[in-house]
């Protein structure tokens, strides 16, 4: 007569005490994990952490520092959301065709719906987006916001995944996203040049009286700056807004601020070159940066 059967614990257990260890994967119960064992067994976590820390580091290097000094607990949730960003910034400039940059937007869109439903696509950044999710409760409406805004919100969710709800913490984190949403516009203003596009505000150009053809050719003329500088000048008052709230935003969410030292950091480099943007130092990495957010850090102040 056959042995009768026990499972308890991950252990296959018979009648006279023989136990047979089964893998986790095996003993899956919920059904959320039912539905993720896809993207669990084709993807190892550690496969897609390091896919996510890899795109940002190259592609968002400012970012990947940042990231590197939240807490533990919400680094790789972050790094998750910074790969996110990297895909998204990443389809204009990889595509020759409208149609076929709306089609990967859309498959982001499809994506981020897929996290929310538990089943989220064999992708390692969707997969990390996944963890990010059910780990902190990010709410969809924001993940479905920065395929359309991509940097203004991800400030809010640095701000979520440090466990802070409070209402200062998000019109920092708001101000703090325009502020860098504008500084990218401006900071990738030489590479979009070399490709024959400009994307900076055609009023403030109108106003200067610069014209496309000039950032096309690199102008240095004055008019040319005196548009970098107004547009410069709306990103500071956006950090200066943001720190406006700093004495009532809670300490757990200062971690998330850092890119504040950043925008700083490009501020402070265009004005010493009187706001050529396209002057060779502005593209060079700032070798110091990392001692700099650390200090910032240590000073729990952004």
């Amino acid at each position: 007569m056959a042995s009768s059967l026990n499972i308890k614990n991950g252990l296959l257990s018979t009648k006279n005490s023989l136990q047979i260890k089964i893998p986790f994967s095996i003993c899956i119960k919920r059904p959320t994990e039912i539905k993720c064992i896809r993207a669990i067994t084709n993807y190892s976590v550690q496969h897609n952490e390091k896919h996510c820390i890899d795109i940002v580091r190259k592609r968002d290097y400012e970012g990947f520092v940042c990231s590197l000094l939240l807490p533990d607990a919400a680094r790789h949730s972050a790094l998750a959301l910074r790969a996110f960003n990297v895909e998204l910034a990443q389809i204009k400039d990889s595509v020759s065709q409208k149609t076929i940059g709306l089609m990967r937007m859309q498959f982001w869109k499809s994506a981020v719906e897929d996290v929310y439903r538990d089943d989220p696509p064999a992708q390692p950044v969707s997969a990390e987006l996944w963890r990010a999710v059910r780990k902190h409760t990010l709410t969809k409406r924001w993940m479905l916001r920065m395929i359309s805004e991509r940097l203004n919100v991800i400030h809010c969710h640095h701000a979520d995944r440090s466990g802070v709800k409070n209402v200062h913490a998000d019109h920092a984190a708001s101000h703090i996203g325009k502020a860098q949403g504008i500084l990218t516009c401006l900071r990738a203003t030489p590479y979009n040049s070399s490709r024959r596009k400009v994307y900076l505000p055609m009023d403030i150009c109108m106003l200067h009286g610069a014209s496309q053809e000039d950032f096309l050719r690199g102008s240095k003329d004055q008019n040319v700056r005196d548009v970098v500088y107004d547009i410069a000048s709306q990103a500071h008052v956006h950090l200066e807004h943001a720190r406006s709230f700093s004495k009532n935003v809670p300490n757990a969410a200062i971690p998330a601020f850092l890119q504040t030292v950043v925008l700083e950091d490009y501020l402070h480099r265009v004005r010493k070159v009187d706001f050529d943007v396209f002057h060779p130092s502005l593209q060079k990495r700032n070798p110091m940066l990392p001692i700099q957010l650390y200090l910032q850090s240590w000073k729990k102040t952004y």
